[in-house]
């Protein structure tokens, strides 16, 4: 039974002063017609219905998932007391998910990346998801093949051990590598045997658990109370004991550590918009090379982007300059 969990407490901090700690980016609509944490969702529906996908989120943005996810069961919604980082997120969601699934697959999926072949995204997850049934101790991640020697991102690195569902690659990790420098970047394209780390993993309920009390015994014994809690109790259970979970990424504390992890190579055209830079590949320009958002103009200067919320802007005479009005 694939679900999806989708990580949505993040501040968005890189994108002020469009993104704001009231309103972070997974809540706004940077790309498209609709909003990132949106798009995530509709992104995975074809293969995991409503009630299968979940939303982690802060305290202070259920009413926004609420408002932009009006189909999302209300149980869905997993509300953190506080940012710990990305294990106390998954533990919680597994044991949560697990009440509900109890023999589930998990997908876990950023709230604010972008992927433009989706049906290919789709197709790796439904691979990714026979691959577990048939290696119910594997751990998967999914690295994107990379097209230039990008420093904003980690790597994974992989070895010459591979196994194939559906026609996709699963090759046993080898290690996985922080945010390199240019020189380094460019050594791993040459290498040829790394890819993007782009934080999207999938694997058991299970297995996640037992990864998780193996190797961050404090935040499963802070959390393994859900397990057989009640439903009115849920809630109580995390906000008394969030804060005894250890504040670590799911990296660090599991696969760094795991020996049964596999990537699959990944063409999907993703990637996590985490810059005005990434912002401005995408979004549609004029013929002057301007990324015009809002009540914007450009005169007599290219290659700016302006984008404003609230007000009237207008450029006039400048070129490659950012300008972001937002009073909210």
């Amino acid at each position: 039974m694939l679900c999806a969990l989708i990580m949505a407490g993040g501040k968005g901090t890189r994108f002020w002063p469009l993104s704001t700690e009231r309103k972070p980016k997974q809540f706004l609509n940077l790309i498209g017609n609709r909003t990132m944490i949106q798009m995530t969702v509709n992104r995975v529906k074809p293969i995991i219905p409503i009630e299968r996908i979940f939303v982690c989120t802060g305290e202070r943005y259920v009413d926004l998932v609420k408002e932009q996810l009006p189909e999302l069961p209300e149980r869905n919604i997993i509300v953190e007391p506080e940012g710990r980082n990305t294990t106390p997120c998954i533990a919680l969601s597994a044991f949560i998910i697990k009440r509900y699934y109890k023999d589930a697959t998990m997908v876990v999926l950023p709230s604010d990346h972008l992927i433009k072949d989706e049906n290919k995204f789709r197709n790796i997850l439904i691979s990714a998801d026979r691959f577990v049934k048939n290696n119910d101790e594997a751990i998967i991640t999914l690295g994107m093949k990379p097209t230039r020697a990008e420093t904003g991102y980690g790597y994974i690195k992989y070895s010459d051990e591979k196994q194939v569902t559906n026609s996709h690659e699963f090759i046993r990790v080898e290690a996985f590598v922080e945010k390199p420098n240019r020189e380094k970047a460019k050594m791993y394209i040459n290498e040829g045997n790394y890819l993007w780390n782009g934080g999207m993993f999938l694997w058991s309920v299970d297995n996640i658990l037992n990864n998780i009390k193996k190797y961050s015994p404090n935040t499963y014994e802070a959390l393994h109370l859900l397990d057989n809690a009640k439903e009115e109790q849920i809630q109580e259970i995390i906000n008394n004991n969030y804060k005894n979970t250890e504040s670590i990424s799911i990296d660090y504390s599991v696969l760094e550590k795991s020996k049964d992890i596999y990537v699959v190579p990944s063409d999907f055209g993703w990637d996590d918009v985490g810059s005005w830079e990434a912002l401005d590949r995408y979004r549609e320009k004029d013929e002057l090379g301007n990324v015009l958002v809002g009540q914007t103009k450009a005169l007599k200067g290219e290659n700016n982007l302006i984008i404003s919320t609230n007000h009237k802007v207008v450029v006039e005479g400048l070129s490659d300059i950012y300008v972001i009005e937002n009073d909210g």
